[in-house]
């Protein structure tokens, strides 16, 4: 340590996208961003919550092995800054005698000069770390690192009720450093802002927010790190969804820290940022997963077409086979739209008649169902046919099959169990179904960075156009069966994201029956997503983390 406190401080954010329990991979990632930013000249390096690890890491952190790993590997990399060069702020949990403590390791000269805990664990929503690790037993003041007194919250520490922040300042802290695990959903970014900006208020210190990037089964981290000022300004902003080492410079000016030099990335507008989400959280699955390629079910639909826009410009057009399955109720249109949206995006396309293994089923069953009238179980028999083929390939060739219903579908169980609900993962899961329309109309005049698919149009317009359909009998529609989607989302996000009474819905307008009844249905196919695939978390609440309702569940809202 230097003796005289320093005028420019030199900060590197690590933006990284790491790998649950990829002890070795995360901290090779953590040596060449340290190595980066040593050549960018910087001092220290932040990297984000739980690094080491991987975040969330669940259960992991109960296993003994796991944790020892992630202890040496903090170590070793702490024994890399005997360099001389930066030294690192970086996320581990630790097991200490107070208990297993999602904490951050302070290091620099070749030693570790410091630890810190979490003190608030969340246990909301996505978040349930008061299951595997143990609050702090005491805050601890700010680490003096070469003549700075820095401070260190972690994630949920500058969100919640507990005043860490305060007291760090209250303790001497110059300025804030904030390793995150912050999940992304539609305007978060906003949201961060405004909470780092009333601690800035509250300490009158700068904050560096650091959070990561990728996507770990459902949950999508966006980066998007940034810093407000002493004086409640953007001081700098880093990219969304886009890895990223970079350096800011801090310089001393009386008694406070300003930024002088750092990056101001522009951030997406709503429809590129969710797009970009979805297509994120699909490629890291698969890739993260080890699966060389997927195949979809390309039906002629909205749905399947922006997944399969999706596959191409998360993973490239020779990873996605798609396969058309028609039977008797396949229109010529969709025929056409299917094929138009494979050559559009340049992917396999194969064809896949189903009416052998229909009438096979059904001739299997005519003594059973004699006497019966056809309907939905007949109708159910073609998703089924076609969920078989589809996991068929997938076990052939080793292609994850990528489901493709949308969240309106899933709330109201327009879904067959075994059919159209089989795969791996469903990028467009938490999206409802005017959203898809949106996306894909985003999509269309747009090529997201870092896409592999091609500009143009890549959605055939008739495939937007048309009234959406299953085409499992003769001139069938959603609307047949479903609200107009306009109306169906409306109620759906009132009872879902915003938990609604149906009085306070039919004050916006609505049929008091529709809602009811749209009530019912969501209640009622819980069972159904139970069973259902992962997908990417794009709302405030998904199904999945966030929505955890019983299946067995006999209460209805009647006022």
């Amino acid at each position: 340590m230097t003796k005289t406190a320093p005028d420019i401080l030199r900060i590197a954010v690590a933006q990284l996208n790491p790998t649950v329990g990829d002890v070795a991979g995360n901290l090779a990632k953590a040596r060449e961003a340290r190595a980066d930013a040593a050549r960018q000249g910087a001092d220290l390096v932040l990297y984000t919550e739980l690094f080491l690890a991987g975040y969330p890491p669940e259960d992991l952190v109960l296993k003994p092995s796991f944790l020892k790993a992630c202890e040496k590997a903090a170590q070793d990399f702490a024994n890399d800054t005997a360099d001389g060069g930066p030294g690192v702020i970086i996320g581990t949990p630790l097991k200490r005698r107070s208990g297993t403590h999602n904490s951050v390791v302070f290091a620099d000269g070749g030693k570790i000069i410091a630890e810190r805990y979490k003190l608030d664990l969340p246990n909301y929503g996505e978040f349930d770390e008061k299951r595997v690790f143990q609050a702090g037993p005491e805050l601890q003041g700010p680490v003096n690192f070469r003549g700075v007194r820095i401070g260190i919250p972690i994630c949920e520490d500058i969100w919640g009720d507990i005043a860490v922040c305060e007291t760090l300042a209250e303790s001497g802290a110059e300025i804030l450093l904030v390793p995150n695990g912050s999940p992304y959903y539609r305007a978060k970014i906003d949201v961060r802002h405004q909470i780092v900006i009333r601690q800035v208020i509250e300490t009158g210190l700068p904050m560096i927010y650091a959070n990561q990037l990728g996507g770990q089964d459902e949950l999508i981290f966006d980066g998007a790190s940034f810093a407000i000022g002493a004086d409640k300004t953007l001081a700098f902003q880093m990219s969304q969804f886009e890895e990223a080492v970079d350096v800011t410079t801090w310089k001393r000016k009386e008694d406070s820290w300003v930024c002088s030099e750092g990056p101001m990335s522009k951030i997406p507008e709503r429809e590129e940022a969710d797009y970009r989400a979805c297509m994120l959280g699909l490629r890291d699955y698969v890739n993260k997963n080890g699966f060389k390629n997927v195949v979809l079910g390309l039906s002629g639909g909205i749905d399947s077409a922006i997944c399969a826009a999706l596959a191409v410009d998360a993973l490239g057009e020779e990873r996605l086979r798609t396969v058309m399955m028609p039977y008797r109720y396949t229109s010529k249109d969709s025929l056409k739209d299917a094929e138009d949206c494979a050559r559009a995006l340049g992917c396999r396309y194969d064809i896949v008649p189903i009416s052998e293994p229909v009438e096979g089923f059904k001739h299997a069953l005519t003594q059973l169902f004699e006497g019966t009238q056809e309907g939905i179980t007949e109708e159910n028999l073609q998703s089924r046919a076609r969920g078989t083929i589809l996991m068929a390939i997938s076990n052939k060739f080793g292609s994850m099959v990528v489901t493709t219903g949308n969240k309106s579908e899933m709330s109201v169980g327009y879904a067959t169990l075994y059919g159209d609900m089989n795969g791996g993962f469903n990028p467009i899961k938490d999206l409802y179904k005017m959203q898809v329309y949106a996306l894909s109309r985003w999509r269309n005049s747009h090529v997201p960075p870092g896409a592999l698919g091609p500009s143009g149009e890549v959605i055939p317009k008739n495939i937007i156009d048309k009234a959406p359909s299953a085409e499992l009998r003769e001139n069938q529609t959603d609307q047949d069966s479903l609200p107009p989607y306009p109306v169906l989302d409306d109620i759906l996000e009132c009872l879902v994201e915003n938990e609604m009474s149906v009085e306070d819905i039919v004050a916006r307008g609505h049929d008091r029956a529709t809602v009811t009844r749209v009530e019912h249905l969501l209640y009622i196919a819980e069972y159904k997503r139970r069973q259902a695939a992962p997908g990417v978390k794009i709302t405030k609440k998904n199904f999945g983390r966030d929505r955890r309702y019983p299946i067995t569940n006999r209460f209805r809202d009647r006022g």
